[in-house]
């Protein structure tokens, strides 16, 4: 089959958005609308759960949030005023609707919903032990994990319950809870996943990004802390802090690429971070050329950077459909190759004769460069240069994001010229570590306790990978444990 999807492209993925939403009458349709938002997170499925009081109600679909949440007897069918909801991206794993959450359980407390956006990375471990003391998993989700731990602590109250099993998980998380008694929203003590926190009216919002805020009317009040709890229950917000502190590490890639350009991520703009990291790649990586052309559209921020550093003009080389779908119809092997052509197009009259800089975001498994570039020259340009608006990315992200083995990525196997000869380049260059955190307004990447979680380009893991370090393979740790969540 001949994928069309835009987001099928040969890029790293984050795998989930989560939206939350406390004390307010038409929670479901004002969850549907925030989910909207947070698409660009999760292309796969979505779910809603709600709580009226006295029961719990879940929708949960295989698409998009349009088409499943857009009817008005499927949000009828979600009463109450608080819900929770999540779209999701899967890996290789299970994509069945028994993995799409919100997930829930009626636990002897009560009934138990979470939507969860990041990885568990001990998983594995902590499932063949539940197994063993007789759990029965419904899912092939890391989620599931937490549901049980909740359900088989010790502990006497729901809250140290869930704080008794965040205690025993590793990795990333960001959660939003919802009980009878109310919800809770937390993140995991190195940050490493997003969560804000906003007001509309009496109403308590959660988000994975400040951009579903906006759309919704609500007013952003902060982000919640790396390893704080929020607990909402009625009109009292209250706020804990079970874990040792640490220094936080979130992901740096939510600037580069995850996140919307229009959202505020920490205290950075990702518009203006976007344009930053363009800029400072001009810098570290000039080249005389006549055009600086964006890849549609993840690179368009950095691209404008470049050119307003380079002097060099900023045109929409590539023109991107907007309107494809999913998938289309399976063609022979003669016309695979121009799947491509269906998302984007050259803007021939444009290029014709010029020297073009292409700027996209990253690259992965050097296929949609090369597709890319192979592009450009059809269209008749002299020479191009392709310039990344990340490092290289040599390591496998075991955080919630959806990246190949090392062994296909690019950058793991080919030097630079290697990569440049692939991609079929006059040149290639990438802007360096230091280039990055510059943009975020840091001198350089600190050698101990650097700021943010880079692992995807250094190897640097923030945490413990108990399941991989273990001999799990990465496409089977993706399968077993559904590193999406």
């Amino acid at each position: 089959m001949l994928t069309t999807n835009p987001y099928d492209d040969d890029k790293l993925r984050e795998e989930c958005g989560i939206f939350g939403v406390s004390a307010t009458d038409g929670a479901a349709a004002l969850v549907a609308l925030g989910l909207h938002a947070l698409q660009h997170r999760g292309q796969e499925a979505a779910g809603i759960t709600t709580f009226d009081g006295k029961h719990f109600h879940t929708h949960r679909a295989m698409g998009h949030v349009a088409g499943n949440f857009d009817r008005d007897d499927v949000i009828r069918a979600l009463p109450g005023t608080i819900a929770c909801g999540h779209v999701r991206y899967s890996t290789s794993g299970d994509t069945a609707l028994r993995n799409v959450q919100p997930l829930y359980a009626e636990l002897s407390t009560g009934g138990f919903a979470v939507a969860h956006n990041g990885n568990i990375s001990n998983a594995m471990r902590l499932r063949k032990e539940l197994v063993r003391r007789g759990s029965i998993f419904q899912s092939t989700s890391d989620t599931e994990t937490i549901i049980h731990l909740v359900a088989t602590s010790n502990y006497r109250t729901l809250l140290d319950r869930f704080i008794d099993a965040l205690k025993q998980v590793e990795g990333a998380y960001s959660l939003i809870v919802m009980t009878p008694e109310g919800m809770i929203a937390c993140r995991d003590p190195l940050g490493i996943r997003p969560l804000v926190m906003g007001k509309l009216g009496d109403a308590i919002i959660f988000a994975s990004e400040t951009v579903a805020l906006d759309v919704v009317g609500a007013t952003f009040v902060r982000a919640v802390e790396p390893g704080e709890l929020v607990i909402v229950q009625g009109s009292e917000v209250r706020s804990i802090r079970p874990f040792a502190p640490m220094a936080a590490r979130p992901c740096i890639f939510e600037w580069v690429y995850f996140s919307r350009p229009d959202s505020i991520v920490g205290d950075h703009s990702v518009y203006s971070v976007r344009k930053a990291i363009g800029a400072q790649l001009a810098i570290e990586s000039p080249v005389d050329a006549d055009l600086v052309i964006p890849v549609p559209d993840s690179g368009t921020p950095a691209a404008i950077g470049y050119a307003q550093q380079s002097g060099i003009p900023f045109e929409l080389g590539i023109i991107r459909s907007h309107y494809v779908g999913r998938t289309f119809i399976s063609p022979g092997d003669k016309v695979r190759h121009l799947g491509v052509k269906l998302k984007h197009n050259a803007n021939r009259a444009l290029i014709k004769g010029k020297r073009v800089i292409l700027v996209d975001d990253s690259i992965v498994r050097g296929t949609t460069s090369l597709k890319i570039v192979q592009m450009m020259r059809e269209a008749g340009a002299a020479e191009v240069h392709m310039r990344i608006a990340s490092p290289p990315t040599r390591h496998s992200c075991f955080y919630g994001v959806d990246t190949p083995e090392r062994a296909k990525l690019l950058a793991a196997k080919l030097d630079l010229g290697g990569m440049t000869g692939f991609i079929h380049a006059d040149s290639l260059a990438f802007i360096s570590i230091d280039g990055l955190y510059k943009a975020l307004g840091e001198a350089k990447r600190a050698d101990i306790r650097p700021k943010y979680c880079d692992a995807c380009f250094t190897g640097d893991y923030p945490t413990t990978l108990t399941d991989y370090d273990e001999g799990a393979e990465v496409d089977q740790f993706a399968m077993l444990a559904e590193r999406v969540v």
